[in-house]
Parts: C-alpha cells; sequence; structure tokens
C-alpha cells in the first residue's frame, strides 16, 4: 500500500473515531476552501471584445484536428474565457483497490490557463473523500482529505506542477476554442493524429490527440508525473453528447500505461456543463 493509501486510510479511522460532528466541520472548511479557490481564480481575469472562431484560424493546422474542430462546431462560436462543470462517475485511490462512487465540479479559466477542481467519494451517504486539485499561474496544488477531516496529501512541486498543467491541457477538450490560443501549437503525425504543445510561465507539456475518422477526439496520450517517474498517462474518450451548443466528450476515463500493466484508476460523465460562468 502507498504512503498515500496508508495515510488515507488511518484519516479514515481518525474520522470515524472523531465521529458525524467532525466530518461536518470539516466538511463545511472545506466547501469553503474551494469557493475561495473558485473565486479567486475567476475574479480579475482581463476584459477581453468578444471572439469568434472563423474558419480561417484553422488555417495550418493538421488535417485531423482541422477535422477535430470542424466536427465539435466550433467555427462562428465565441471564444470561451471560463467554464463551470458537474461531473459523475467513479474512482479508485490505487491499483486494486475498490471504485468508489464520485461527484465533482470545476472552474476553468482560459486566459490565463487555469483550474479548480473539487470531488467528493462516497460510500452511501457517506462523504469518505474531499479532493481538490488546483492549477493558477503554472503551480499545481494537490489536497486531498480523509471524511474532510484528515489530511492524506497536500502536495505541491515541480512534479505536481507539471501533472496539474498536462491535466488541464488534456480537459481543453472540454471547451475546443481554447485550442486556438496562441499558447497552444500543434504539429502533424499522421492522418488520425497530431501533437499538441502547452505553453504556460516558461514551462512546457505535449501530447499526442488521436482522432476518429469523423473527427472526434478518442484519446489523449502524455507524459504525466507519478510517484516521482514520468509515466505514460492516457484519456480514453467513450462518449460524446452536446453542451453549449458543441458536439464534446460526455464521458473520459484516465488509465496508466505502466510497464506492469495498465491502471485505470476515474471514469466520470460530464452532468453539466456552462461556458461564461
Amino acid at each position: 500500500m502507498s504512503t498515500r493509501l496508508r495515510r488515507l486510510a488511518t484519516g479514515l479511522g481518525v474520522a470515524l473515531t472523531t465521529g458525524v460532528a467532525a466530518v461536518v466541520v470539516g466538511g463545511r472548511a472545506f466547501t469553503r476552501l474551494v469557493q475561495h479557490d473558485g473565486q479567486n481564480l475567476l475574479r480579475g481575469l482581463p476584459r477581453q471584445q468578444t471572439r469568434l472562431v472563423g474558419e480561417h484560424m484553422l488555417d495550418g493546422l493538421p488535417e485531423p484536428v482541422q477535422r477535430y474542430l470542424r466536427y465539435t462546431g466550433v467555427v462562428g462560436k465565441p471564444f470561451v474565457r471560463t467554464v463551470h462543470l458537474k461531473q459523475s462517475g467513479r474512482m479508485r485511490l490505487g491499483a486494486g483497490q475498490p471504485w468508489i462512487p464520485l461527484t465533482a465540479q470545476q472552474w476553468y479559466s482560459v486566459q490565463p490557463p487555469g483550474f479548480v477542481w473539487d470531488a467528493t467519494l462516497r460510500v452511501g451517504p457517506i462523504p469518505i473523500v474531499r479532493a481538490r486539485d488546483t492549477y493558477r499561474a503554472g503551480k499545481g496544488h494537490m489536497l486531498i482529505k480523509a471524511a474532510a477531516a484528515f489530511t492524506a496529501a497536500d502536495a505541491t512541486g515541480m512534479e505536481v506542477d507539471q501533472g496539474e498543467m498536462m491535466r488541464y491541457l488534456n480537459e481543453i477538450m472540454w471547451f475546443p476554442s481554447a485550442f486556438l490560443e496562441a499558447n497552444i501549437s500543434f504539429e502533424p503525425v499522421d492522418v488520425s493524429s497530431a501533437r499538441v504543445t502547452l505553453t504556460d510561465h516558461g514551462n512546457r507539456v505535449a501530447a499526442t490527440l488521436f482522432f476518429d475518422a469523423d473527427g472526434r477526439l478518442t484519446e489523449f496520450v502524455g507524459q504525466r508525473y507519478s510517484g516521482g517517474g514520468l509515466e505514460t498517462w492516457s484519456v480514453p474518450v467513450t462518449g460524446y453528447g452536446e453542451f453549449e451548443g458543441l458536439r464534446l466528450p460526455r464521458r473520459a476515463k484516465a488509465v496508466w500505461r505502466l510497464a506492469g500493466g495498465d491502471e485505470e484508476y476515474i471514469d466520470v460523465t460530464i452532468t453539466e456543463l456552462h461556458y461564461e460562468v
């Protein structure tokens, strides 16, 4: 069992011992923290004139990327500045661990890039884990609390920065006009894939995007830090839906492609998505 999982198990034991009151108080404090983070993310964003995505903006992009952007329906739509979405699904906290039901919500800013993710894992009606991931000003932060009362992980640093930046690049699939911002570049690979790079605060992350013949994004694959080293991180898209007049991924999962075998650890479905929150 990893150190993080041992801490989480210890935290759950402490939470059960201290009782419901501690869980309630801890949950309220965690919610206030997330609300504060979300407000800070969205407050004071630079004013911008409304810009529309033009067909000419696709010129020069790799052909599968052009096909993808046309499929989404983003041409003729405004560039997105902020996003709020909700998710439901399941997550497991380590290899061989049971799946736990999850609900989450997330806020994004596009310029500058950033997000706040607030997730709750429950067994029945009982919230056993609260998790918050953030990326802002080039810095990542991961906070996990058992029953919202005991800190199981509070991680920052270069590896977390890289991981959360990679996560942001992946999740642009939910607001694809951001693929046309100046901090994104593409390189062609073949007829069904392209390389994408995000630059932010002097750092870069890159991944390969895979598309089907109709233009749907089917998988995102990049190198992301996990447990001290870079590992192959894959996000297969398993379902599409319509949000804000666009065809967007509705369901996706995340998988570590490890030498010892694949480890799928999260599977989420978008239940709501709104722009310009």
